[in-house]
Parts: C-alpha cells; sequence; structure tokens
C-alpha cells in the first residue's frame, strides 16, 4: 500500500474514534442502573425531567442546596447539589460524579449523581 492511502485510513480510523466519543454523551439512567459499578466515581452526564425534589434555599443566609430525582423515561435518578435544587416539572442536562449510598440527613438516596454542572433545556 502507499503511504497517503495509510495515512487516508489511519485519519479515517482516528475521526470515526473521535465522532464515536463525542457522540456517547449523554448516557441513559437504566444504563447507569444496570451497571453502576461501571460509572461509579466517573463523570457522566444524563437529561431529563425533574421528578420530585428535597431541598433548601435561605439566600439571606447563604444556605441552599438538596437533592432532586431526575427521570429519561428508562428511569429515574437522584442528583444532589449544592446549587439548590430546580423547580418540579423542568427538563434539564446534569453532568456529575456517580456515587453509590448516599445518605443525606438520614435519607438513603442510593445511587445518586453529584452535580458538577447543570444545564436548562426546552421541551
Amino acid at each position: 500500500m502507499s503511504k497517503n492511502i495509510i495515512v487516508f485510513l489511519m485519519g479515517l480510523i482516528l475521526t470515526g474514534g473521535l465522532a464515536t466519543t463525542v457522540l456517547a454523551g449523554d448516557k441513559s439512567i437504566a444504563d447507569l442502573e444496570s451497571n453502576p459499578s461501571k460509572y461509579t466515581n466517573k463523570t457522566v452526564k444524563v437529561k431529563g425531567v425533574v421528578r420530585d425534589a428535597d431541598g433548601v434555599n435561605i439566600p439571606i443566609l447563604g444556605i441552599r442546596g438538596g437533592c432532586y430525582k431526575i427521570d429519561d423515561g428508562t428511569g429515574s435518578l437522584w442528583v444532589c447539589s449544592d446549587k439548590g435544587v430546580p423547580t418540579k416539572g423542568v427538563q434539564l442536562k446534569v453532568k456529575g460524579v456517580l456515587q453509590s449510598g448516599a445518605t443525606i440527613n438520614g435519607k438513603n438516596y442510593g445511587l445518586v449523581l453529584v452535580e458538577k454542572d447543570r444545564k436548562f433545556t426546552k421541551k
């Protein structure tokens, strides 16, 4: 094979691998729940609708945070945040670290996503 063909094929393989990595993006909650050991302590992204929320927000004291449940249609997952909790019914894309066995104020949330970033999306 000529050098040009080899270079072209290597470029094609690398481009395909990069495209696969970029398109992988969001994980389904069902995938996270079915294989939590694969994702525990790793950063993942999920998107869905907020179905439930437990939190506190006292602006004058600078106290805020809590957990909210996000549902993507394949399952639901608690997300814990120190940025306050969003309103029920909003659609979000959340990036965070998956943790197992989270207990906050005596309530066990099981598998949770510790929020690093969130973006509100439109339905």
